[in-house]
């Protein structure tokens, strides 16, 4: 697995490129320390994962995700970030990044992330969706509404799941034993039901809602 590393920390990056190369599949490609440089390298070595600081001078993380997801749809992104609330995430997921991992638990989840984005899964880390979760279910105790999930059918249930896992339109319809047209369909009427409008929000939705971690 091809990987870049872009972090404007010299110290934090070093360390992480030594954790990944214990993995004998993982191979870093290029290193770079602000967002147009990782931008310029992803062009030239294309990786399979990039791993991005949020934050970073000339331009930030989620803008050069932005860039590489569109010159580079090949490529997944992996988020680092010191933020935990669902506004960032949210900004990182219509961004296309796959993942969104929190900088104090790289050293514990990083591999993890790496080869569940790899394998086309989502990733966060797992105090990102347990905040996410708590404060989804105190919402729904403090308004007193009804959760939505409990709206949905056992099939658009099975949906959100393969939605959520970023499994191509394609592949759901074969899966479910239904036409493209039917899958596009459903998923309409479920954003609908939940009151999501794009796939990013469905994706924040399901981490808040424990569909996945």
């Amino acid at each position: 697995m091809r990987i870049l590393l872009a972090d404007d920390h010299t110290i934090l990056r070093k360390g992480l490129r030594l954790l990944l190369e214990r993995e004998r599949d993982f191979c870093i490609v290029g290193e770079a320390s602000n967002g147009r440089e990782a931008l310029e390298i992803a062009e030239q070595t294309r990786p399979d994962i990039a791993i991005m600081d949020i934050g970073m001078p000339i331009l930030n993380g989620i803008e050069a995700t932005k860039r590489i997801c569109t010159a580079l749809p090949h490529t997944s992104v992996i988020i680092l970030s010191v933020h935990s609330d669902e506004g960032y995430i949210l900004r990182a997921l219509k961004a296309g990044a796959r993942g969104y991992l929190l900088k104090d638990s790289a050293e514990t989840d990083l591999i993890q992330a790496v080869r569940a984005v790899g394998a086309g899964k989502a990733f966060f880390s797992p105090v990102v969706s347990k905040v996410l979760a708590d404060d989804y279910l105190r919402q729904i105790r403090q308004q007193g509404v009804e959760d939505a999930y409990d709206l949905l059918t056992a099939r658009e249930r099975e949906l959100l799941q393969l939605i959520v896992e970023l499994k191509p339109t394609r592949e759901i319809a074969e899966l479910l034993g239904v036409s493209a047209h039917t899958v596009d369909k459903h998923r309409g009427n479920l954003m609908q039901k939940l009151n999501v409008h794009s796939i990013p929000e469905l994706i924040l939705y399901a981490v808040r809602r424990g569909v996945i971690s």
